[in-house]
């Protein structure tokens, strides 16, 4: 991906534009400069790649990948069954490297039945950007498969009524990587309750196939909280370099 496009994504994000000093200095070689204030996001050069479309080879079989969307939409393990519109299974490439997971279905999820969608979703979207991924070349899935009313936290015999769905989804998929977005998501796939801020810029580990494990801020949360976005951008050249080997 050249310069321009991937500023362009960065300008979706609300990443403030960072230009490269053009004098040399062999301390400072390197490092983005912040326009209007100083720097506070090292650079980190990624090689150029293009947007990644959809692959069509799938890891889990289709028969499987039926089998276990025909059991969430008809799931009826905890008391959510009665409020959803829709279930809310996930979407993407089945035979993703990356797979990341929110948290719950939110009003616009319920009514569509699909994850990350509204202005949250439109954010992600930019966030892959960034860094060369079109959302269909991932796999986008939420600990619950249906909406708490009123956007509530999950309770806990949700997340367990829930749980053996996404680890059969992540046993269909075998990501490379894991992208835990929120700190929802990120607590009860790491059963802890440290603050994402914690849990961030560090490489974690998930189920018995220690899938690596990235943990970064909810889109929403950065609707809300723009001055965040700046990590997210650490976070996604991370990411990066674990999917390209970096």
């Amino acid at each position: 991906m050249n310069a321009g496009r991937r500023q362009q994504y960065l300008d979706a994000m609300g990443i403030t534009r960072y230009v490269l000093r053009d004098e040399p200095a062999a301390a400072g070689d390197g490092q983005i400069v912040n326009e209007a204030e100083p720097p506070t996001v090292a650079h980190q050069e990624m090689p150029a790649v293009e947007v990644q479309p959809q692959q069509t080879e799938e890891k889990g079989g289709a028969e499987a990948w039926d089998v276990l969307k025909a059991e969430v939409a008809a799931c009826t393990a905890c008391e959510l069954h009665a409020s959803r519109t829709r279930t809310v299974f996930g979407v993407g490439n089945e035979s993703a490297e990356l797979m990341i997971v929110g948290e719950a279905p939110g009003a616009d999820e319920d009514r569509q039945g699909e994850p990350f969608v509204g202005r949250a979703g439109q954010l992600l979207t930019a966030m892959l950007h960034a860094i060369g991924l079109a959302r269909d070349a991932v796999y986008i899935a939420n600990v619950l498969k249906c909406r708490p009313p009123g956007n509530r936290n999950p309770s806990v015999a949700e997340v367990a009524a829930c749980q053996p769905f996404l680890r059969r989804q992540l046993a269909l998929i075998r990501p490379k990587v894991m992208l835990a977005v929120g700190g929802i998501a990120a607590h009860n796939l790491l059963d802890t309750d440290e603050a994402v801020g914690r849990l961030r810029n560090r490489v974690h580990f998930y189920g018995e196939e220690r899938t690596p494990l990235l943990v970064t801020y909810h889109p929403a949360y950065l609707l809300r909280r723009p001055e965040e976005k700046a990590k997210v951008w650490q976070d996604l050249q991370k990411l990066h370099g674990m999917l390209h080997g970096g």
